[in-house]
């Protein structure tokens, strides 16, 4: 009986410890690394926004530097748990600011009615979230950026009021879906078959018809396992051990990333592909940039050229990073800040 007891008082310790963990890992705090300096700004914080909460953190080393908004892409993969890994250079120069859009990460509420969201809605959050920062840190306009399907809300946002951005940057830019989508597929399958991997190929060549139909994207983790996500790092899009070890989200804003990609990407996937960005903006009237990886078979570079090309706007670029895929910014961020730094700022000098 009294080894019973043990037994079970030693049962009911582990239960009640591996409880107290969890909640611990749950709810604990999070938070963004303090930048060093007088004038600097680090902050990690919900903030209503056109009517919702949104999570917005704002960095830099200087609040009076240049403002750039940044756009995530997905739908619904917010860059906030690893942007201050690859933005640490950026900041330097610019005040940077991730938000995650609604339903996504911890942007995404439990009980929040999302029956509405749409491509419309996002694109209205932006613009609410541009005059929110444009207020608060004091300045008449800021840089747009944006990244992969994030480009398909950051375009129609700088459309709609150019008068809120200096620039806007597409990078991973979305043009034409459709054609994006084939050249993706034939990218994978062959190299597929220069892998070896008859399986593979079989099975995309199975779902060809579909995609050429527009119907679905090639697969994300077939583009990933044959690099035309990633070149000079992983992917970092969905790591859950990745995000749930970076300060700013803990395990409960994991569920939260989960749930609200796959609810995003539901909700907006299939809109996107029937409504192309080239048949919604075809002007512009600030400075843009397309920012592509050379190898970028999520969003390829081809097809964001031909985009490009058919753009009426006084001042446009289309800058090649010739080393990395889909995640310029990341994969070549001294390359990028050193092109940001040259471009809105020492030209200016």
């Amino acid at each position: 009986m009294k080894r019973k007891r043990k037994i079970m008082k030693y049962l009911m310790y582990s239960a009640l410890t591996s409880a107290a963990l969890l909640a611990i890992t749950l709810f604990f705090p999070t938070w963004t690394s303090t930048i060093k300096g007088d004038a600097s700004i680090s902050t990690l914080e919900q903030v209503e926004i056109n009517g919702v909460e949104h999570e917005i953190m704002i960095r830099g080393a200087n609040k009076d530097n240049p403002v750039m908004i940044l756009v995530h892409g997905g739908p619904g993969s917010p860059e906030t748990p690893y942007a201050v890994q690859y933005e640490d250079l950026l900041e330097t120069n610019f005040t940077v600011v991730n938000y995650d859009q609604r339903a996504s990460g911890k942007s995404y509420h439990f009980f929040e009615d999302y029956s509405n969201l749409s491509t419309d809605l996002l694109v209205n959050d932006l613009l609410a979230l541009t005059d929110y920062i444009a207020e608060r840190l004091g300045k008449e306009k800021v840089i747009l950026a944006a990244h992969s399907s994030g480009t398909y809300i950051g375009m129609q946002a700088a459309n709609k009021s150019p008068e809120k951005y200096k620039a806007y940057i597409g990078i991973g830019q979305m043009g034409d879906t459709l054609e994006s989508e084939k050249e993706s597929l034939a990218y994978c399958i062959a190299q597929a078959e220069k892998a070896g991997n008859l399986d593979d190929v079989e099975y995309l060549q199975g779902i060809t018809e579909q995609i050429e139909n527009g119907e679905m994207v090639t697969p994300r983790e077939y583009v990933m396992k044959y690099g035309g996500s990633t070149k000079q790092i992983d992917h970092p899009d969905g790591n859950n051990i990745r995000v749930l070890f970076s300060n700013e989200y803990n395990l409960l804003d994991v569920i939260r990333y989960n749930m609200g990609m796959g609810y995003s990407q539901e909700k907006l996937v299939g809109h996107m592909l029937e409504n192309p960005l080239p048949e919604i903006v075809t002007k512009l009237e600030i400075p843009f940039y397309f920012v592509m990886g050379t190898d970028d078979y999520m969003t390829t570079s081809n097809a964001a050229k031909k985009y490009f090309d058919t753009i009426e706007a006084e001042s446009k670029y289309f800058v090649p990073f010739e080393k990395s895929a889909h995640y310029p910014h990341l994969e070549e961020k001294e390359k990028f800040h050193e092109w940001m730094s040259d471009t809105f700022i020492n030209e200016t000098k």
